[in-house]
């Protein structure tokens, strides 16, 4: 195949139950595909097997793979060995006890943690797909991702099943649903693994089998299911983790991120296991717990989202001696628009330049970003090795260095919406089409402005939220900030901004127009905040992006 080219025909699949093929967009409406070197993979292959069974098959046996709470506040390591006997277990229990053939889908519903990695590894290692959801999903979105999935069989833990067995009061295509976390329960998942202690040979999937079927976050509407192959898991490690992040064997991911969210996935649980690193669990976190872990687990990298970091960041000002952090080397961002201003925080708490990223569920991971001397202030970064970015008008023709436009980007991951006229939106003529407004300078570096649909005209003026909130989080007594366009008389959109005060402030109308002023002098006038609302909280999803259309809804 050339290094850049439409994809004419996919590998025979070894699926029983091949629903996910049929599924798949016709290869015409796919994007152009950039495959080759690092991104050329067998015809055989099985992702769980590269992340787990190479490292024992290479006399990592006994390196540390996992990290997880033991409960009591502490911590418990599991090796590369003992996490492959339980995910051989649990892959005998899918295929045996509940006899599903490969190719079915099955619903993983967890905390971060051993259980949650264990089960997404096993699943994949039998030849199913995972579709792994969030912990704060509710029955009715969860009964709309069992339909659209059509998952046969779903592994839960046991302080979540509630709302997954309301998702399955009606009739559905699940027939099977085992809990972890209950050792006294006959029909759960510790009882079926106890007598399956031999290994389970991986089944030989295509590196062209769907693995994965990932939903997007934080939208409306019917959530869209990205398929993602057994190749596309193993670029996202051989792309952004490998050549851009430089993961070693040293090294322990930690973060906020979900596994059902791609960006924690790859961040902390395929990232380290390609390596040969470790990845640190952490089931739930506030910024002081969270800081705790870092400090105990002597985490090396982190994962979360701009907000988070800033809230840390502040944790860290109130009591700059309370942690040590000298073990950290790296922090990822992305999710959402990182503010230089939460950048300049994070470098002046912990002395670490922050690593920014833009991704896409579609794409599985990040495209887009610049570690150490390839940082650029203000600019996202760079295309990730093996990835090509434009910024295209709405003629899908190249603009020139420096104006907006529509990012487009290709590489050797893409987009593949399961059965769901949307995938003509997102690709066009060969490009994936993210949704973001974005300049690119003559070296390369890619600029964010905003997502498409958080452009506010305002008296004829196309104001980006996210540069607006980069002016007001610069105040001292702000700690978050949310920017929207809300109806007007007068100039169509009116900026308003949301925001959350730093511990000591009050909010007053004198310090909204101290704020306003301040804006002023920061960015251009004509952007600033006409409408300040000062609030305890600001809405997010689970993976930690800011909602901003609840709050286009609540004005």
């Amino acid at each position: 195949m050339t290094p850049s080219s439409p994809i004419s025909e996919l590998l025979p699949s070894v699926h029983v139950d091949g629903w996910t093929r049929e599924q798949l967009p016709p290869l015409a409406e796919w994007p152009v595909m950039r495959l080759g070197g690092v991104y050329d993979y067998p015809a055989q292959l099985n992702a769980a097997a590269e992340l787990v069974d190479r490292a024992l098959r290479e006399g990592d046996g006994g390196r540390v793979a996992l990290v997880t709470s033991d409960g009591a506040g502490g911590w418990t390591e599991t090796t590369y060995a003992e996490l492959a006997a339980q995910v051989d277990a649990i892959a005998h229990v899918l295929r045996r006890d509940l006899a599903l053939v490969p190719g079915n889908r099955v619903l993983l519903r967890g905390f971060n943690g051993r259980w949650l990695a264990a089960t997404w590894l096993a699943t994949l290692k039998a030849g199913l797909v995972a579709v792994t959801t969030m912990p704060l999903l509710r029955a009715k979105e969860l009964r709309v991702i069992i339909e659209r999935a059509q998952c046969q069989a779903a592994l839960c833990d046991r302080r979540l099943v509630e709302e997954l067995q309301g998702a399955v009061d009606d009739p559905t295509t699940l027939r099977e649903l085992r809990t972890w976390g209950a050792v006294d329960d006959p029909r759960g998942l510790e009882a079926l693994m106890a007598p399956h202690g031999e290994p389970f040979a991986a089944v030989p999937t295509s590196r062209d089998d769907v693995c994965l079927i990932a939903f997007t976050s934080g939208t409306t509407g019917l959530p869209k299911a990205c398929a993602h192959f057994h190749r596309d898991v193993m670029a996202m490690c051989d792309g952004f983790s490998a050549q851009v992040i430089g993961m070693s064997r040293e090294d322990r991911c930690i973060g906020t991120p979900p596994l059902a969210f791609t960006f924690g996935l790859g961040g902390l649980l395929c990232f380290p296991l390609a390596a040969r690193g470790a990845a640190v669990l952490v089931e739930k976190a506030t910024p002081e717990s969270f800081l705790d872990a870092m400090q105990a687990t002597r985490a090396t990298v982190s994962f979360t989202a701009p907000t988070f970091y800033r809230q840390i960041a502040l944790s860290i000002g109130k009591e700059p001696s309370r942690w040590r952090l000298d073990s950290l080397r790296a922090s990822v961002s992305a999710g959402e628009a990182l503010p230089d201003a939460t950048r300049t925080l994070w470098r002046e708490a912990t002395g670490i330049e922050m690593l920014d990223g833009i991704g896409a569920t579609e794409l599985i991971h990040v495209f887009i970003a610049a570690a150490g001397e390839d940082v650029r202030i203000g600019a996202i970064g760079r295309a990730v090795p093996g990835y090509e970015i434009a910024i295209l008008d709405e003629r899908l023709e190249p603009v020139p260095p420096g104006e907006v436009g529509r990012l487009a980007v290709r590489g050797p991951t893409g987009c593949r919406y399961l059965a769901d006229p949307r995938q003509r939106d997102y690709v066009q003529r060969g490009w994936n089409l993210t949704g973001d407004a974005a300049m690119m300078d003559k070296d390369g570096y890619v600029f964010f402005k905003a997502r498409t649909d958080d452009i506010i005209l305002s008296s004829g003026y196309n104001i980006g939220a996210p540069e607006v909130e980069e002016g007001v989080l610069q105040h001292e007594a702000v700690a978050e900030c949310a920017v929207v366009g809300v109806p007007d008389i007068d100039r169509g959109q009116a900026v308003k901004a949301f925001v959350v005060l730093r511990a000591g402030h009050v909010a007053s109308d004198t310090l909204a127009r101290e704020i306003q002023d301040f804006v002023k002098a920061t960015i251009a006038p004509y952007k600033y905040p006409r409408l300040v609302e000062f609030v305890s909280t600001l809405p997010k999803t689970d993976t930690g992006k800011l909602q901003r259309f609840r709050l286009k809804e609540s004005t």
